[in-house]
C-alpha cells in the first residue's frame, strides 16, 4: 500500500495521537512499509515516535529504526531503556543491523543493552561483528546464514538446511564448510533437490566461488559483488573460515555513501555534512576547500597583476579573462570527470593508463580547436583588433589542452598516493586552472603583441 505523506497526513496522524485513538492510528498506518513509517517519525517528535512504535508489531518497528536518519535514531534511541533496545530491536534485527544500531550508543550504554539480551548467541554475534571497522567486509556481514559440513548425509543436509532457514530471512544459497569450518564452496538448493540420492554433497557443491575477507574494505567488497553481479558473497577470516555473509542491500547503502562521499568532495566539501548539522559542523566541512579557492584567487590576482601594464596598453584583454578561466576549469573538470569514474568503477586499469592520457589529450586538442575557432570567428566578425582574435583563439586552444592534461593528471596522482581522486573534479583541479589559464593568456598576449618581459 503507499499513501503519500503528506503534511496534511502528518497533521492527521498527530492529531490522533495527541487523542490517544488507537484504533484509528492503526487504520491509517498499519499497512504501510518501514520505510514510510520511518519518514513519519522523522516528522514528529521523539515523544510520539515513541508512543507510535509502542502500537507497530514488534519486528516492523524494529525494521523502521534502520532506516531512520542517523541523529534522528539516536534521539528515538535515547529515550528508551537499555531493556527496551535489546528485547524490542536488538532481537528482531539481523545481526549486522543489530550492531549498526548499537555501534551508534556510548560505550556505556552498549554494555547496558549488551547485557539486557536474553539469547546469549545473539549476544555473541553482536560483540563478535563490534569489533570490526563500519568500512570492512566484517563491519558489514551478518552472521545468519545456512551452511553445512561436505561429511553430512543427504538427509541430514536436507533437515539442516530447514532448520537453519528459519534463522535467516532469505536464504540466497547453501555454504558448504569442512570439519574446521573453513570455507569450501557453495551448495545450489535446486542441485539438492533433483540430483539422485547417490550422489554425495562432495560432488554436488561449487568450489570456484568468490568471497571477501573480513578486514577486506567495503569498497573492495562491492567491487566484487558488481563486477560478478552477485546478490549475497560469504566472509571468511584470514585462514579461511566462514564468519558471515554480506547481502546487496548492504552493498548498496554503501555505493549511496560512497557516492555522496565523492559528491561532496567535488563540492569542494571535506567531511560529511547533513542539512540538519550545526552552524559550525557545516562551516568546519566547507571552509577549507573556500580557503583553497581564496588562496587560489590571491595568486590569480597576483599573475594578472604580473601583466598589469599589458592591460593597460591592451585593456581589451581583460574582456576574455573570464571566458579563459571558465573553459580552463570546464575542460579540466570533464577530463578528471571521466578518470575519477574510471577509477571508481575499476574500468581503468594500469595498462591502460597511458592510453586514456594519451586519448584525454586528442579530445582536448579536438575541443579546443573547435572552441578556438568559434571565438576567432566572433572577435573577426564583432571585434577590430587581429591581434587580439588570435591571441584569444591561441590562448583558448592552449589552455583547453592544457587543462585536459592536468584534469587526467591530477586525479591519477592522486590515486596513486591513496588520497581520493575525487577531489580532482572539485575545486583543486578548478582553482589550479584558474591560475595557469590566467598565466598562459597573458603569456600568448605577450608574444602575440610583440611585447618583450
Amino acid at each position: 500500500m503507499q499513501i503519500e505523506i503528506t503534511s496534511q497526513f502528518i497533521e492527521r496522524l498527530v492529531s490522533l495521537i495527541e487523542s490517544r485513538e488507537e484504533t484509528q492510528i492503526l487504520e491509517l498506518i498499519g499497512d504501510l512499509h518501514p520505510v514510510d513509517l520511518a519518514e513519519i517519525f522523522e516528522e514528529i517528535t521523539p515523544v510520539r515516535a515513541k508512543y507510535l512504535y509502542t502500537l507497530i508489531d514488534e519486528e516492523k518497528a524494529a525494521e523502521v529504526v534502520t532506516f531512520l536518519d542517523e541523529n534522528v535514531r539516536t534521539k528515538f534511541l535515547n529515550q528508551l531503556t537499555s531493556k527496551e533496545i535489546a528485547e524490542n530491536f536488538v532481537e528482531n534485527l539481523d545481526s549486522d543491523d543489530a550492531a549498526d544500531i548499537i555501534s551508534e550508543l556510548s560505550e556505556e550504554r552498549q554494555r547496558e543493552v549488551l547485557s539486557e539480551i536474553e539469547d546469549i548467541d545473539i549476544a555473541s554475534d553482536i560483540v563478535d561483528l563490534l569489533q570490526y571497522k563500519e568500512d570492512t567486509a566484517g563491519g558489514l556481514m551478518a552472521k545468519e546464514l545456512v551452511k553445512i559440513n561436505v561429511n553430512w548425509s543427504r538427509e541430514k543436509v536436507v533437515d539442516e538446511v530447514r532448520l537453519q532457514s528459519h534463522e535467516v530471512d532469505h536464504v540466497y544459497t547453501v555454504y558448504v564448510v569442512d570439519d574446521n569450518n573453513v570455507l569450501l564452496g557453495i551448495l545450489p538448493l535446486k542441485k539438492l533437490l533433483i540430483e539422485p540420492e547417490s550422489v554425495r554433497i562432495e560432488d554436488m557443491y561449487i568450489d570456484k566461488i568468490q568471497y571477501a575477507i573480513v578486514h577486506q574494505s567495503a569498497e573492495e567488497v562491492s567491487s566484487i559483488m558488481n563486477k560478478y553481479d552477485l546478490v549475497v558473497l560469504p566472509v571468511v577470516d584470514e585462514i579461511g573460515r566462514l564468519v558471515g555473509r554480506i547481502t546487496i542491500d548492504d552493498v548498496v547503502d554503501v555505493l549511496q555513501e560512497e557516492a555522496e562521499k565523492d559528491y561532496q568532495l567535488m563540492s569542494g566539501l571535506s567531511g560529511t555534512s547533513e542539512s540538519d548539522d550545526s552552524i559550525w559542523a557545516l562551516s568546519r566541512v566547507r571552509i577549507p576547500w573556500l580557503l583553497v579557492g581564496l588562496l587560489g584567487g590571491i595568486v590569480g590576482s597576483r599573475v594578472i597583476s604580473v601583466y598589469e601594464d599589458q592591460i593597460k596598453i591592451y585593456p581589451e584583454m581583460a574582456f576574455f579573462m573570464p571566458l579563459i578561466a571558465a573553459m580552463g576549469g570546464n575542460a579540466g573538470v570533464q577530463s578528471s570527470a571521466i578518470i575519477v569514474q574510471g577509477l571508481a568503477n575499476q574500468s581503468l586499469k594500469k595498462g591502460d593508463t597511458w592510453v586514456k592520457f594519451f586519448k584525454e589529450l586528442s579530445v582536448g586538442m579536438f575541443n579546443g580547436i573547435i572552441c578556438a575557432s568559434v571565438i576567432l570567428v566572433y572577435n573577426i566578425v564583432f571585434g577590430n583588433s587581429p591581434a587580439l582574435a588570435v591571441t584569444v583563439s591561441v590562448a583558448m586552444l592552449t589552455v583547453i589542452l592544457v587543462a585536459s592534461i592536468m584534469g587526467t593528471f591530477i586525479p591519477l596522482t592522486l590515486h596513486r598516493f591513496k588520497i581520493d581522486p575525487a577531489l580532482a573534479t572539485g575545486p583543486f583541479v578548478t582553482t589550479t586552472n584558474d591560475i595557469t589559464g590566467m598565466f598562459i593568456y597573458f603569456l600568448i598576449g605577450r608574444l602575440m603583441y610583440g611585447m618583450t618581459f
